[in-house]
C-alpha cells in the first residue's frame, strides 16, 4: 500500500494538471467549479483504469510499471473519460480526443517510463 498511494496521487495530480492546462489554454472562467467539471470524467476514467489493472494483475500489480499499468490507466482515463464527457453533455471533438490522448499518454505513461529508466540506472 505504501507504493500505491504516492503513485495514485501522482496520476491524480497529472490528470488535474492536464485539465487545468486545457481550461487555461481556452481562457475559461469559473476556475474551481470549471476545473471540477472538466476533471471529473477523466478522474473517473483513471479510477476505472486503476481498478481494472489491479483486478487483472492482482498478483503482479506494480503501479509504477509502464506495461501493463501505465498503458491500461492511460487508455481507461482517455476512453472512459470521453464516454463520461458525453454522458455529462460535454464535448468530444476529434481534435480534442487526439490532444487529450497525446497529453495523457505523455503524463501517465511518460513519468513511469522515466521512473523505470532512472530506477534501472541506479540499481546497476
Amino acid at each position: 500500500m505504501k507504493k500505491v498511494l504516492p503513485v495514485l496521487a501522482v496520476d491524480v495530480v497529472l490528470v488535474i494538471v492536464f485539465c487545468a492546462i486545457g481550461r487555461r489554454s481556452h481562457d475559461e472562467a469559473d476556475v474551481l467549479a470549471g476545473l471540477a467539471s472538466t476533471a471529473w470524467p477523466f478522474l473517473g476514467g483513471l479510477a476505472v483504469g486503476w481498478l481494472a489493472t489491479f483486478g487483472l494483475y492482482r498478483n503482479k500489480f506494480d503501479p509504477r510499471l509502464v506495461v501493463p499499468t501505465g498503458v491500461l490507466v492511460w487508455l481507461s482515463t482517455l476512453v472512459v473519460g470521453m464516454l463520461l464527457r458525453v454522458v455529462g453533455g460535454q464535448g468530444t471533438a476529434f481534435s480534442f480526443v487526439l490532444v487529450a490522448g497525446t497529453v495523457l499518454a505523455v503524463f501517465l505513461i511518460g513519468w513511469r517510463a522515466i521512473y523505470g529508466r532512472v530506477r534501472a540506472r541506479t540499481s546497476r
